[in-house]
Order: structure tokens, then sequence, then C-alpha cells
């Protein structure tokens, strides 16, 4: 078998140092995660033999087109490029998506396909559904679209909400007040806001109560207008919390629900997000978006271990099945 060779042209020299790394650092992953290509570089000029000649082809044109839109291509994202193009999917497309850009000035981008299509859905809809094990960055996203969507003047005021029932731990047993009792549990939401926000603007809309921060049982009996509303931990809530919750939404507001099935803690085990889709099927507005083990942009081991318990939990409904 004869193998292919491809050659190609960058538009000019000034990109070859950028895509090719310090010390050829680049370089040498791409051989590496295609052993069999033989690549060779002169002047402006790319040339790959091999049998994964096209692929190593398309790595390079859509590092070209990330670092063109201004995306500068370190190891990761490198890393996160071959796993797509391999997944026959478009990096350059997904991971130059920018939603907002930070107070310390760094852009908010997608970092998956599932991430973009999360994205996407909660900019088509009025209420969306993320659902995915942790590090996926459905929390964290949310709260970049909430405030995008503040920024723009789409929504007069951001809401964080979620249930407090977890781990057999109940607020009320908990030490001082209300907020003293419920910060611990909404962390990851603030440490998301004040990622995107200077931390002193983000106080002062605390402070007059343009973000507000309850427990979800504070939403009992409100009507919530132009409102940015996320319901994070959605996986304990009850079903009758859910509905409760869902009848709360007013005019000119948006939802986003975020959940991990494979952690639920309420009483019970009946959850609200359970059974949603099917519920809510042929309602215009809402969206579902599920992430998975691709979507987890922490460490690479915590990819591989929330890999591993997908494969597992799909292993169990299949044996569950054959019986």
């Amino acid at each position: 078998m004869q193998d292919t060779k491809v050659r190609f042209e960058l538009p000019g020299n000034d990109l070859m140092p950028d895509l090719l790394g310090q010390s050829d650092e680049l370089l040498r992953i791409i051989e590496t995660s295609f052993p069999d290509a033989k690549i060779h570089v002169r002047g402006n000029q790319v040339t790959i033999a091999g049998n994964s000649a096209n692929l190593v082809e398309q790595v390079f044109h859509e590092m070209v087109t990330m670092l063109e839109r201004g995306l500068q291509v370190d190891v990761n994202i490198l890393n996160k490029t071959i796993e797509m193009v391999n997944a026959q999917e478009n990096p350059a497309e997904v991971l130059t998506t920018e939603l907002l850009i930070t107070a310390r000035g760094k852009p908010v981008r997608a970092k998956s396909v599932g991430q973009k299509n999360y994205l996407d859905t909660a900019s088509r809809n009025i209420i969306t559904f993320a659902t995915g094990p942790a590090g996926t960055g459905k929390s964290w996203l949310a709260v970049a679209l909430a405030v995008n969507a503040m920024q723009k003047g789409e929504v007069d005021r951001i809401i964080l909400t979620r249930p407090l029932v977890e781990a057999g731990e109940r607020v009320g047993f908990l030490p001082g007040d209300l907020m003293a009792k419920v910060d611990p549990y909404f962390r990851p939401l603030y440490d998301a806001l004040f990622d995107m926000l200077d931390p002193e603007k983000a106080e002062r809309l605390l402070d007059r109560g343009q973000i507000e921060v309850a427990p979800l049982a504070f939403m009992r009996g409100r009507t919530l207008n132009n409102s940015f509303i996320i319901l994070d931990e959605a996986q304990n809530t009850t079903p009758e919390q859910m509905k409760m919750f869902l009848t709360r939404i007013g005019f000119g507001s948006r939802v986003i629900i975020t959940g991990d099935a494979s952690q639920i803690d309420v009483p019970g085990g009946r959850s609200g997000i359970e059974g949603l889709e099917d519920t809510f099927s042929g309602i215009d507005g809402l969206g579902f978006v599920k992430l998975g083990a691709r979507d987890v942009v922490r460490h690479k081991i915590v990819q591989d271990i929330v890999q591993a318990y997908e494969n597992a939990s799909r292993q169990s409904k299949k044996n569950t099945g054959s019986k």
C-alpha cells in the first residue's frame, strides 16, 4: 500500500514559529501522536507522508485557523485539537467560539464540542437543562452566559439558586446566620462569578440585589421577570421542587438548570431532573444538553476517571437488559 503524501504552504512565514512551538515542542507532539507520519518543514512549506498524512494536514490547518483568529496554540489546545480531529470534529470552529471577556481580560470560550452545543442551545432557548459529570463546565458556563446577558442589557438581574440538602447535611444544623449557612454551598457559583466580573463590581451588584443568591426554597411564591436564573445541583431537587421552580419563571427571563445524575443525594432518590426530556417533549423554548467525559476540562486523569465510570454504567445497563 502506497503512503499518502500531502504538501501545503502557510500564508506567510510569521505563523510558523507559533505552529511548531518553542524548540519545535508542538511539532514533536504531532509526530508522537501520528508515528507513521513523516513531517518535513522548509520555509513556509510543510510536507507530510504516511497513512495518516491527511489527518496531520487537518491538524495543521486547524492550528493555522486558530492562530489567525487570535487563539494561541499551546500543548493543551494542541492535544485537544488532535483528539477532535481523530473524532472527525472541527476544533477551530469550536475552540475559537468566544462568549465574553472576563474582567481579567481572559476570553471565555467553549473547550469541547459538547460545551459549544451547550452555549448554542442556551442561546436559542428560554430554559436549558445541562446535565453531566463534574468538571464539564456546566455551572461555570452558566454563570458566563448570565453575566453576558446582563452586560448586553438582556436581563436586569442574575439569580443563583440551588437545593441545600445533600450528603446528609441540613442547613438548620449549621452554625451562623442564613448567608453564613448557605455560602459554602454556593461557593462554586461565587468562584465563577468572581472569575467573570471585577470583584468590586460583583460586590456592588450583590449589594444592590442585581445578583441574588438564595436557596431554592426562597423561590416559592415569587414570579421572576427579566432575570437570568441558574438552578445549580438540580439533581438534588424533588419533582415537586422542580415543578415549583419552573412555574416561577416570568416574562423576559432565561433559565439554565444544571445537574449530575450520578450525584443524587435527595432523600428517597426521587430526583427532579429525571425523565424531564420525555415529559417536556414537544414544548418550544426548552433545550437539553448532555455533557460527558470528553467535555471534562480538568486534569486528564479526571477525564479518564469519568470515562471509566461511564463505561461501567453502560456495561451495567447492558447486563441488566440482557437478563
